[in-house]
């Protein structure tokens, strides 16, 4: 509970931060605009103090933020503003605050940056953070970043960036605590205190030999609780988990979650350490993959910046769309095709959205559900029968239990029996092509090599509409006309 209430905290007081930036920035806004407008002596002189004092008042606001705070801060405020409060931050923040920020906003921060300003942020980082930076970098900038590391840097960076985006090894952490197994605790400890601070999230250390092969893990709290005399090989944990960087990112976080890790280390084929994982990189990938997979559902290519320009927005929305657009057009051809039947009877025009609306509702249940079973690896293709099994039965019974209701209820306001027969047959048969259809998507897109989630609610709402209205007009027009 306690957890929670920081967190809830920490909101409330990233909001507040945001609002007096905004105060800010308004009241120096409307000072500016009195005073250009007076007409005054030593106008200039004027105009640039209250610059100034008010700026100054952001900078010494800025300064005193987190990066991931000012991070959302930029995010909130519209392009020109934005602007702004980027041009006062510290410099010597800005990769920190760079690396915290959305792909969208920070490549519209980087667009404004010099090359020499790029170069500085980018030498703020660690290898492991470089590389989530390096693709929306210019070439000519990283290269400069590249000759001004070390070789061990150069060979970080190079490692951080040849694995997959989804891979352990592009999130790992090269930034760790070694010991030898030989060594003595109290030997640990006065190695410890050379440290100005510890490496973040650092629960453990890494036990290595001559060779750089990790021989275990050595917990800080037994370093804490133990004789300082007894060596590290003594007390050491051999079995511990041990991820490889060509590991997948969804099974690390799976592991992390099913076992409470803080860290894990991470090894080559030859079982030398290359570097370590941590619950800060997997949460953050896991935040990451939740976001792309609702821009997913709703056919979004990519994370938007809410404050784009037009043309931005255009270019990510366009694609499904379009797709909607077309199976909007089917839905209305199927309207039409039934529109003598529409006009004789005009409870039809009622009742048809309910057909539609409950079939779209039940298949973006089903096709959730598939989707996120899979995402967590419950799910595999070769399931496919039983899955839809399942879902028939589930939507078999909810459209005799629902269809039968609205059933009754359409013939108690129409006073036709064979009215709320139709109804009843209609959204039973329309949750059965919800259920098949919110199975069959899913499994096809993971068998084509796609996203599962890819497009998921455009594609069930244009099924379920077009089949509603054609299964229920059909039905009607049989039975009615």
């Amino acid at each position: 509970m306690s957890e929670i209430q920081d967190a809830h905290h920490h909101s409330d007081d990233v909001q507040l931060h945001l609002k007096e930036v905004q105060h800010l920035l308004a009241r120096h806004r409307l000072i500016e605009g009195l005073v250009q407008r007076q007409d005054m002596p030593r106008h200039d002189l004027v105009e640039n103090l209250v610059h100034k004092q008010h700026l100054a008042e952001l900078d010494a606001k800025l300064d005193k933020l987190h990066p991931a705070d000012i991070a959302y801060i930029l995010e909130s405020l519209p392009l020109d503003e934005r602007q702004v409060v980027w041009e006062h931050v510290d410099a010597e923040r800005d990769g920190e605050v760079l690396i915290e920020l959305s792909d969208a906003v920070r490549e519209s921060l980087i667009e404004t940056m010099d090359q020499a300003a790029l170069v500085a942020a980018a030498e703020q980082l660690d290898a492991d953070e470089l590389a989530d930076l390096a693709p929306d970098l210019p070439s000519q900038v990283m290269e400069d970043v590249y000759l001004g590391m070390d070789a061990e840097e150069r060979e970080q960076l190079r490692a951080a960036m040849s694995y997959p985006e989804d891979s352990v090894g592009a999130l790992m952490d090269f930034d760790m605590v070694t010991v030898r197994e030989d060594v003595t605790l109290e030997v640990v400890l006065r190695y410890l205190r050379r440290f100005d601070e510890l490496p973040d999230h650092t629960d453990q250390l890494m036990v290595i030999d001559r060779k750089e092969r990790l021989r275990g893990v050595l917990p800080i709290d037994r370093v804490l609780i133990n004789d300082p005399e007894v060596e590290v090989g003594r007390i050491m944990l051999t079995e511990h988990l041990t991820l490889e960087p060509g590991d997948s990112a969804d099974d690390a976080a799976k592991a992390f979650e099913r076992y409470d890790l803080v860290t894990a280390p991470v090894v080559d084929a030859h079982h030398r350490l290359m570097g370590r994982l941590t619950v800060a990189s997997v949460l953050d990938f896991v935040r990451e993959q939740g976001e792309a997979e609702l821009l997913s559902q709703a056919g979004l290519k990519e994370e938007e910046d809410i404050f784009a320009p037009i043309a931005d927005s255009v270019r990510n929305r366009w694609r499904w769309l379009a797709t909607n657009l077309v199976t909007a057009f089917i839905a209305s051809r199927v309207i039409g095709a039934f529109e003598g039947s529409i006009s004789r009877l005009v409870a039809l025009a009622a009742l048809m959205p309910i057909v539609a609306g409950i079939g779209g509702n039940s298949g973006n249940q089903t096709i959730t559900m598939i989707v996120r079973a899979m995402a967590m690896g419950q799910v595999t293709p070769e399931h496919g029968r039983r899955l839809f099994r399942k879902e028939i039965g589930v939507s078999l019974f909810n459209g005799l239990l629902w269809g039968g209701l609205l059933g009754l209820i359409a013939w108690a306001l129409y006073h036709d029996w064979r009215l709320g027969l139709v109804m009843t047959a209609a959204m039973t048969l329309n949750l059965l092509l919800a259920a098949v259809m919110g199975v069959t998507i899913p499994i096809t897109m993971v068998r084509m090599g796609k996203d599962p989630a890819l497009g998921s609610s455009v594609l069930i709402t244009a099924c379920t509409d077009s089949g509603g209205f054609f299964i229920f007009l059909g039905l009607a027009t049989v039975f009615l006309m």
